[in-house]
């Protein structure tokens, strides 16, 4: 890592509150160019609910100030009811906050400073509302990079996926939001409004999970922000970035395909972060240069070859043992000028296997080893060996294969099959088995049977008749060596990533009248390509965080009561821990998250999580503890929540909930 301080402008920090329409004001934070009001900028915005006074200060201290030294108004803003900022936060990307950015962005434009271009950016939280806002068509905004991002809000976020609930966050992510709207804003930049801001929080909260688990179809509220409802109504120019180790991958293969106006793509080995940051699996590349290029070109008009590179620019994985982290993944960089590429060509292999029909039917504990749903770059992230995964279901093994195989996009798995349940999750996984027996995941999809037809409905399964059905995998780049055998595995659990259907289903699957469809990339497709390459990362000098020393728990951990039959999966989140920051806060930060299910009971399934976070600077004391629980009958999910929040000894809010939801679709 390179860090840049020998900037072409000198840099200036400012702190500013900017009215809303209804005179709600919202906190941000200016970085830009001391000399802007004599020679004005282009300003980018990016617009968080993770609190820019300390959870986001780290990340915020590499980029913004890198922006500004090359000429922009970089300018973080906490999103209405966060960090620093007036009123209540209801829930994820309401018609408010996209209403509140509109209004950030025409008062960005009308600065002094400012030539009235802006651009948004963002990662997760922030990469989804910078599509949703950009959706809107703000007059000022002309274009936006977002990183690990999605445009489908019901189908690649962290509530549902193939239709199924996620079981894995969506009581973890629910949690994780509680713990963040129940924090205060800090009186060293509100001053002696935080008290009654904060009781103003506290009276408005309400675990997001009931929303989210009242909506188990593709409705008007996952519609709502999901910008693949009409991919035309984005005309600023996108930088879409993503990860093979990330959930929201396939949204940038989605972006490259149908958005409209001027795109472009790249999917690199990373995992939920900026590709910058120094966290595996890397290599890592210079993103804030690659993005300065991308400025230059939408908002001050530089003829860069910003647009002169492919579509979209994909890292192929080599293959490599199986194994929770890698440093660095070995792979190559290729080039696409289209999308789908005329490089890569749908192949139909048989699943192998008996010709006759097979049943199956896995232990609920099934997808313990699926590794993180959010990897972050932690040592226990990814999924290990899946040996013991693939037992837990019913494998089909292709023939050692003669030639070296490159896949890029999203395999797809079609089966002829029935079940004896109107309801069931039907999961598959892609495998590389080496010689040695190993198997390394390469992709994966879930299916809610209820879904096959559309997500906007639930069809049930009337047992006794067969029906074919597609699975689709999430996208992936990599290359199965000569040797090596692909592996379909098929499952109907996959805890905790799938809240189990309450049914026990068994499938009957006909081999025979089933496919593995891969999208493989032809033989020399890049050759005679100029060599795609990044530079190296650079930033701006780290801000001075004193990390505290780790806590001695394990980051993941599985146990199995032989006895009971149970199975418990506990896990430390690890997003950064506890730290002093430069101005005197001290950030203390303990999370937990468990999993508990017996192998022979879908209704034994039990997500929860708890946080405890303190803020302590002289004369300033807070602590704010979360639990969330979420678990279910045949009729209902039942969701249980609690918040205790102290200034000093004092309790200044304590709060129960409990729930019960029924189920539809889930």
């Amino acid at each position: 890592m390179k860090y840049r301080s020998d900037f072409e402008r000198e840099v200036e920090v400012e702190e500013a509150w900017i009215p809303m329409r209804d005179g709600t004001r919202l906190h941000a934070r200016v970085w830009l160019p001391a000399d802007a009001l004599d020679d004005p900028v282009p300003a980018l915005l990016e617009y968080l609910p993770y609190r820019k006074g300390d959870w986001t200060a780290p990340r915020d201290a590499q980029r913004h100030p890198y922006y500004a030294g090359h000429g922009y108004a970089s300018v973080r803003v906490d999103l209405r009811g966060s960090g620093d900022s007036e009123g209540v936060m209801l829930d994820e990307y309401t018609p408010q906050e996209l209403q509140d950015a509109l209004d950030v962005i025409d008062w960005l434009a009308s600065r002094p400073w400012c030539t009235g271009r802006v651009g948004m950016f963002g990662i997760s939280w922030g990469g989804f509302n910078s599509l949703q806002v950009a959706a809107l068509r703000p007059e000022p905004l002309k274009a936006v990079v977002t990183v690990c991002s999605t445009d489908d809000r019901y189908d690649n976020d962290v509530h549902y996926i193939g239709g199924s609930v996620l079981g894995i966050d969506m009581a973890g992510w629910s949690g994780t939001m509680l713990a963040f709207t129940a924090r205060p804003p800090d009186p060293a930049r509100v001053g002696e409004a935080w008290l009654p801001m904060w009781r103003e929080r506290l009276a408005a909260l309400e675990p997001f999970a009931h929303t989210w688990l009242g909506h188990q179809l593709r409705d008007g509220y996952w519609r709502h922000g999901s910008v693949c409802e009409d991919y035309s109504a984005l005309d600023a120019a996108v930088l879409a970035v993503g990860g093979w180790a990330d959930p929201y991958r396939d949204t940038v293969l989605r972006l490259v395909e149908h958005l409209p106006g001027p795109v472009r793509g790249i999917l690199g080995p990373w995992a939920h972060q900026y590709p910058d940051i120094d966290r595996p699996p890397g290599p890592h590349i210079g993103f804030l240069q690659e993005t300065l290029r991308w400025w230059d070109h939408w908002l001050k008009g530089a003829d860069n070859g910003a647009m002169d590179t492919p579509l979209l620019r994909s890292w192929i994985q080599e293959p490599v043992p199986p194994a929770t982290a890698y440093p660095e993944r070995p792979g190559r960089w290729v080039g696409d000028d289209a999308w789908p590429s005329p490089a890569t060509e749908w192949t139909e292999r048989p699943l192998g296997g008996p010709a006759a029909p097979v049943r199956v039917r896995s232990p609920q504990q099934t997808g313990v080893d699926a590794g993180r749903f959010f990897p972050y770059g932690n040592a226990t992230d990814l999924p290990p060996d899946q040996r013991a995964e693939d037992g837990r279901s019913v494998c089909f093994d292709g023939a050692p294969l003669e030639r070296r195989t490159e896949i890029l996009g999203r395999a797809r798995v079609r089966l002829r099959m029935d079940s004896d349940s109107p309801r069931g999750n039907l999961v598959v996984r892609l495998c590389d088995v080496a010689p040695d027996g190993s198997s390394a995941l390469v992709a994966r999809g879930v299916l809610n049977l209820s879904s096959r037809f559309g997500r906007d409905r639930a069809v049930p399964w009337e047992p006794g008749t067969a029906e074919e059905v597609l699975v689709e995998l999430g996208g992936t780049g990599y290359a199965f060596p000569a040797g090596h055998r692909i592996r379909v595995a098929v499952s109907t659990a996959y805890w905790p990533w799938v809240w189990p259907q309450p049914d026990d289903p068994e499938f009957t699957v006909w081999p025979d009248r089933s496919a593995l469809l891969l999208p493989e990339r032809a033989a020399g497709a890049d050759d005679g390509r100029a060599p795609i390459a990044f530079a190296e990362p650079e930033q701006a000098p780290p801000l001075p965080v004193v990390f505290g020393e780790p806590e001695d728990r394990p980051e993941r951990r599985v146990v199995h009561d032989v006895g009971t039959g149970e199975w418990a999966l506990e896990v430390d989140p690890n997003y950064g821990g506890s730290r002093t920051y430069p101005d005197g806060l001290v950030y203390t930060e303990r999370a937990r998250e468990y999993y508990r299910i017996r192998f022979d009971d879908p209704l034994s399934a039990v997500a929860g999580s708890q946080w405890l976070i303190r803020l302590e600077r002289e004369g300033w004391d807070v602590t704010v503890r979360t639990s969330s629980e979420l678990t279910a009958t045949a009729e209902h999910f039942v969701v249980c929540s609690s918040v205790e929040a102290l200034a000093g000894e004092e309790t200044v809010a304590a709060r129960e909930w409990r729930r019960e939801i029924p189920r539809t679709a889930g």
